[in-house]
């Protein structure tokens, strides 16, 4: 029998990206308001917690890299702080709009700010409280991200082409996902009993929200790094037992490629999942999808991840996708 919670997962991944095409072409509208809040502040504070920040990590470089001044922070860290006395743009992200943190933040002073949200339930207390890009296809009823991760990157896109970002390339990715085959990794990865996610640049917070997927899912240890900080001191804890997972980039093929050979030379297993287009590294399991780069490399690395973990944890856990400490929604900050 098919554990309920995987089946949850799978609905949601099976429709992801329709919603998310959806939600790019429904979100216009709200997504030049934004846009035309940023160019007026000329700040941008992303705020969420769990993969909402993990996406708001992904997003705040895209922002960076059109000169925005941007930065994702954790709702909970912002709390009771004192309100800013400089404009700047305030950009919510919660997919449920109605965690702890995001009701108590919602509750406190504005100050300069100029807030709005990004959420997968317009009915929420985020939704109903300031202006939202919302998510279609309503709330994500899965226990760990998956569809709402999708939807919130495309949500980020709308914002991003209202900026000036072409966004052809990222919406093709969307309109016709690949398909790629992942049996060989998952048996590299199999006796694995600790996980690190790794990636640089907007794939850095995709590798993040990956290894938080996997912690929820498999119920193991599972580390996200950037790849600049996992050579600053984590390499250390490398073993033969430790699953490497390292997303490739385009504009960091070589330091990559570098990474996922030294990992290899600690007895790590490894796997790439390499949107660069470049060749293969040596002694390592290969994943190729695109290539491409930008949010176009989100949206086609995205999927083959979630898969990726979704069957590794499903080797692992019998009621795979139920928690048993955890809620879909945090009420308690």
């Amino acid at each position: 029998m098919i554990a309920p919670g995987l089946v949850a997962i799978e609905a949601e991944m099976a429709r992801q990206h329709a919603d998310a095409l959806d939600s790019v072409a429904a979100a216009k509208p709200v997504a030049a308001i934004i846009a035309t809040s940023i160019r007026k502040t000329g700040r941008l504070l992303l705020l969420g917690m769990g993969g909402s920040h993990w996406v708001n990590r992904t997003a705040a470089r895209a922002y960076r890299e059109l000169g925005v001044d941007a930065s994702a922070e954790v709702v909970s860290d912002m709390l009771g702080v004192l309100p800013s006395a400089v404009p700047r743009t305030v950009l919510i992200v919660s997919q449920s709009g109605q965690s702890g943190e995001i009701v108590r933040y919602l509750r406190e002073e504005a100050g300069a700010d100029e807030r709005f949200g990004l959420t997968l339930d317009a009915a929420s207390p985020l939704g109903r409280s300031v202006p939202c890009l919302i998510g279609s296809g309503g709330p994500e009823r899965a226990f760990a991200a998956t569809r709402s991760l999708l939807i919130s990157h495309a949500l980020h896109l709308a914002v991003l082409a209202s900026l000036g970002l072409d966004p052809i390339e990222a919406l093709a990715a969307l309109a016709e996902p690949e398909m790629v085959e992942i049996e060989a990794a998952l048996d590299a990865l199999a006796a694995c009993s600790t996980f690190v996610v790794s990636g640089r640049g907007l794939l850095a917070g995709v590798a993040e929200a990956g290894a938080l997927c996997l912690m929820e899912l498999a119920r193991c240890s599972a580390l996200g790094f950037e790849a600049g900080q996992l050579r600053h001191g984590p390499m250390e804890a490398l073993t033969s037992q430790t699953g490497v997972i390292i997303l490739r980039g385009a504009k960091s093929a070589d330091l990559d490629a570098a990474l996922a050979a030294d990992c290899r030379s600690a007895g790590c297993p490894v796997v790439v999942l390499d949107g660069s287009g470049s060749k293969p590294v040596r002694g390592v399991h290969t994943l190729s999808v695109g290539p491409s780069d930008g949010m176009a490399a989100v949206f086609d690395m995205l999927p083959t991840l979630q898969r990726l973990l979704v069957e590794l944890a499903t080797a692992r856990v019998a009621d795979v996708g139920t928690p048993i400490r955890s809620n879909k929604i945090t009420v308690t900050p």
